[in-house]
C-alpha cells in the first residue's frame, strides 16, 4: 500500500477512536476541538475552560463539558431573529 494512503487511514482510525472516548487528554481535546494547543493552555491556565488534573500535571477533559463549553453563548440566525421581530411587531399590533 501507499504510505500516503496508510497514513490517511491511520489518522481516520486515531478520530474514530477519539469519537469514542469519554475523557479526552490534553492532546486529544486540542484536536478534537480544533484549538490550538497553545491557546488551549492559555485556556486551562486561566480557568477559563472545564477541565481536571487529578494528579497535578497531566490535564483531563470531560468530553460532554468540553462540548457544552463549546456550545455556550449559542446565537439565533439572522433570518430567525428576523421571524421573531415580525412575530412580536404583530402581536403589538394586535393589542
Amino acid at each position: 500500500m501507499d504510505t500516503i494512503l496508510i497514513l490517511e487511514r491511520l489518522d481516520r482510525l486515531e478520530k474514530l477512536l477519539i469519537g469514542s472516548k469519554e475523557v479526552l487528554t490534553f492532546d486529544e481535546a486540542s484536536d478534537y476541538t480544533g484549538i490550538s494547543r497553545s491557546y488551549l493552555y492559555k485556556l486551562t491556565a486561566s480557568k477559563k475552560i472545564p477541565h481536571s488534573k487529578p494528579n497535578g500535571k497531566m490535564v483531563f477533559f470531560d468530553k460532554k463539558k468540553l462540548v457544552d463549553w463549546l456550545l455556550q453563548h449559542k446565537r439565533e440566525p439572522e433570518l430567525k431573529i428576523k421571524d421573531n421581530n415580525q412575530a412580536g411587531n404583530l402581536a403589538k399590533k394586535n393589542v
